[in-house]
Parts: C-alpha cells; structure tokens; sequence
C-alpha cells in the first residue's frame, strides 16, 4: 500500500491533519494503536485557543462545538486572599478560548474521517519507520494479526512521546529538552455544576488549585500533590474539603464547590519536553510526539493543532506550486511558537505552584508577580495573550 501522508496517532493532531488533508485533495493513511473505544475515551485537555476553534470550523468539525462548546472570555486567579479577574476580548482585541473537551474533538474528527476521509486503521501498531532519508520512506506495522508495510511520500508522527517516530531521527541528530517538576496534579472528573462561569486558578500556601469544568453539569477539578501519590490515600471528602481550603478568599468564604459523585480520579505528572529539530528527511514530528508542556498554561492540544495546521498548509503549498519551501521551514517555524508556549507553561507553572523546598524569599515573589499581573494592564495583557493563543503566522 501506498499514500502520500503516513499519519501515526489518531489522537486530535493526527485526526486534524487528515481531516485538513483530505480538504486540500491530499491522501492519507492513519494508524493507531489503540482501539476507538479507547481514543474517544482518552481524558485530556478541554481548553481551545481560537486559532484552534478556527481550525475545527474550517475543516468542517466545528457543528458540535459550536452547539455544546462553552466559550469563555477570561480566567480568574487567586492568591493572598484575592481574585482578579483576566478580561480576554478587552485584553486581546477579542481573543476569547472554548471549553469543549479532547475526547469530544477526537469524535468529531473521528467520524468525519470514517465518514468521507482516507483510511484510518484502529489497533493497527506500528513497529518501525524507516528510510527518513529517502524519497520513499515506509512504515511497518500489524493489523488484524497480519505485519504490513506502508510506504509514503511523507510520515507524520503524532504518536506522542514513547512512540515509534522519534526513533526514526537519529540520536545523534536529536536533542531533547526537558524539565521534570517537584510535584504533579490530582484530578478529579465530578457529576457537579462548576462553582464559577470561568476557571479559577488559585496559589495557596497549601499547594495550586484548579476549578475547571466539561460541561455545565460536570466540574474538572486539581490540586497540587506530590510526586508519586496513589490517588487511593485521598479520598473524595479529603479532595474536596482541600479544594475548598486553597480556593477560598480573604473577605468572605467563597462559593464553596459544588460537590458530587466522583467519577474518575487520577496523578497527573509535570513535565516539559521539546525535541529538537521536528522534521528529518521525509518525517516529521508533531504534538506530543515533539513536545510536552505542564497543563498549567491550557497548550498541549492546541500546540499539537498548531503543529499540523502549519503542516498542512506547507502540503498543500507543495501540491500547489511544486515547491518545498514550507516544508523545509516547518520545524523552524513551528518551534519560534512551541518555545513561547514553553515558557508561558513555565512561567504559570512556577508562579502558581508551591515548590517542596520553597523558601518564604520565594514565595513573596510569587506574591510579587500576582500583584503585578492583578495591578497592571500590560502584565494582564501579557497573560492574555500567550492564554488565548499567539495567531498563527499568515502563508
């Protein structure tokens, strides 16, 4: 078998650049591991930047967004007993991002491909990837009980960081970058109306909190633990009494939370990770498979997006005009925008999370920053800004 994009990953980079291929007349084959009960069902981000709604709409997965998407127009933080709130569209000139969950984009994009796109193969692993350096570089796996071989003009990984892809690019012409954090999240998905209209992001001396939500009926909430907590030593009335305690302001209680079931309960690790270069020969690296950021900032999928939108017009171009230029450019433009996001997912990260061996030094100048961004327009600004999402560059 033979295709001009060889896609490894059906999670939202994979499916979205399908789908933005097929729109553009270019085929593609996807491989995924896993089965689609287990792709639909993955739980992850649930934060869309408007490129990343933009994206979705002109690639025809945007109905039900639009219909069960909930926009927001800002985020609160809280720290030393106060809550300031971020004004996106005054901030931004309009900017504003969505609450509407992976596993729902990945349907979407999923029945859209089974429905009128190229080939998407579930369980189908993929073992190996070779001749990166050629004009013919193939992909093999096993499906259905039987090892195939693909071969394409181009193979796009967006099968995450342990997958096969970044295999294919020489060590020693790869360089990774990481940061490990000193403390991870435990999250919890409950049958409860969210507290706020907006997420509410609080610094505590008790340790970060985050009251998020996937659906006006189902809150997504996280507290800062540390490393290698088993989710089993808190139980839910612990979950939610110290959720209560790091989200409560100075002047009055607050709006205590809104409890109910817990559904589903999990630790959540903090990383940040960059490969470098995201291209070799004909492969190229996308999402997960590229770089990782802490989900402090609201960046992972929407860095995959801007990964495989970028990709896509580069095809596209090269369709067009014959020419590889874009291509070319591919890893040196997308990652100008993966190092910004980096840093705003630092910078989030260290500013709201309380280190094991923070010193009160330290902790004052966390203060010191919050303030800053509660009484100053530009840093406000600043926040809003790398929040929603920097546009994406113009072909």
């Amino acid at each position: 078998m033979h295709t001009t994009v060889g896609i490894i990953g059906a999670g939202p980079a994979g499916l979205l650049l399908a789908r933005l291929l097929h729109r553009a007349g270019i085929d593609s084959v996807v491989l995924e591991s896993r089965d689609r009960d287990y792709v639909e069902q993955r739980q992850r981000a649930g934060i869309l930047e408007q490129a990343t709604v933009d994206a979705l709409r002109a690639a025809g997965a945007g109905g039900r967004l639009d219909a069960e998407g909930i926009p927001h127009d800002g985020i609160e933080l809280r720290h030393g007993g106060r809550a300031t709130r971020i004004d996106f569209p005054g901030l931004t000139g309009g900017r504003r991002v969505w609450v509407y969950a992976q596993t729902e984009v990945v349907k979407d994009l999923v029945a859209l491909q089974l429905a009128e796109g190229g080939p998407l193969h579930f369980e189908a692993e993929v073992t190996a990837v070779h001749g990166a350096d050629t004009d013919r570089p193939t992909i093999r796996y096993t499906h259905q009980g039987r090892e195939r071989i693909l071969s394409c003009d181009y193979v796009v990984g967006c099968d995450g960081f342990h997958g096969v892809t970044r295999q294919a690019v020489p060590a020693a012409e790869r360089r990774t970058h990481e940061r490990v954090y000193p403390y991870s999240w435990l999250g919890i998905l409950a049958d409860a109306p969210p507290v706020y209209d907006e997420l509410i992001y609080a610094h505590s001396e008790r340790g970060f909190a985050l009251a998020s939500m996937r659906s006006p009926s189902v809150s997504r909430l996280y507290l800062q633990v540390p490393n290698g907590t088993d989710p089993a030593d808190w139980p839910d009335e612990r979950i939610w009494d110290e959720l209560d305690a790091r989200l409560a302001l100075r002047d009055t209680a607050g709006a205590r939370l809104h409890r109910g079931p817990v559904t589903q309960k999990s630790v959540l690790p903090m990383r940040s990770s960059v490969t470098e270069p995201m291209r070799w020969g004909r492969v190229f690296l996308a999402g997960d498979a590229a770089h990782i950021v802490p989900p402090t900032g609201a960046k992972g999928l929407n860095l995959a997006a801007a990964d495989v939108i970028v990709l896509a017009r580069a095809f596209a171009h090269h369709r067009a005009t014959g020419s590889t230029e874009l291509l070319d450019a591919y890893s040196d433009t997308c990652l100008r925008r993966v190092w910004r996001a980096e840093h705003f997912s630092y910078f989030m990260t260290t500013t709201l999370h309380t280190d094991p061996g923070q010193s009160g030094f330290e902790t004052r100048l966390q203060l010191s920053q919050l303030d800053r961004i509660a009484d100053s327009r530009h840093a406000a600004t600043e926040l809003a800004e790398n929040y929603t999402g920097l546009p994406l560059d113009p072909v």
